[in-house]
């Protein structure tokens, strides 16, 4: 991404750092919810769901992203910092730096993908996130089962498969991209 911001000690962008700046569309590392408001409509999503999803994510990440002591009431996620705002009850996939963790992803669909072998199902996705549960984590429950089951409901495929290379794509920080790329062509289409 020519155009981020640097990552973690000025160097390359981590994987979560990577997913994270997707939603930065101005560029300058700090991603407002208006921008994440942006960036979800940008990939096709509802106005509805996008000012649901920039409450949610912003009042959620940006306190634990901040980088001083005072809270901004404008709610920004600093990118550099959003290995902060990890959360409890998530497969592991990402290290608490923000590093992709190959092992953890290939646990996924050793543990649950059941009915094909590179995919998950509805099913099969509630399944590891019951399993992926820490005791009395709620947030994180929250958190996890709202990422997850968004992710399934803009990404499934015609057959109701969530894909090991669409679930990865989300990891690489390549997912937003891509769905950013085929909603302009469908408004092209229509047009």
């Amino acid at each position: 991404m020519a155009n981020s911001p640097p990552g973690m000690n000025g160097g390359e962008l981590t994987p979560l750092q990577k997913h994270a700046a997707f939603f930065d569309r101005n560029k300058d590392g700090i991603v407002y919810p208006w921008e994440t408001f942006q960036g979800f409509r940008a990939i096709g999503a509802g106005i509805g769901l996008s000012v649901m999803a920039a409450a949610f994510i912003n009042g959620l990440l940006a306190p634990k992203t901040r980088t001083g002591m005072i809270p901004s009431p404008l709610f920004p996620i600093y990118v550099k910092n959003i290995n902060k705002g990890k959360h409890g009850s998530d497969s592991g996939t990402y290290d608490a730096e923000g590093r992709f963790v190959p092992e953890k992803f290939e646990e996924i669909f050793q543990k649950h993908a059941r009915t094909h072998p590179n995919a998950l199902t509805s099913d099969e996705l509630a399944a590891m996130l019951r399993s992926n549960r820490v005791p009395k984590d709620f947030m994180g429950w929250i958190g996890a089962s709202s990422e997850w089951r968004l992710l399934y409901s803009l990404c499934k495929d015609k057959n109701g498969l969530l894909q090991k290379e669409t679930i990865r794509a989300v990891y690489d920080g390549s997912l937003f991209s891509t769905l950013e790329e085929q909603a302009s062509a469908s408004k092209k289409k229509k047009a």
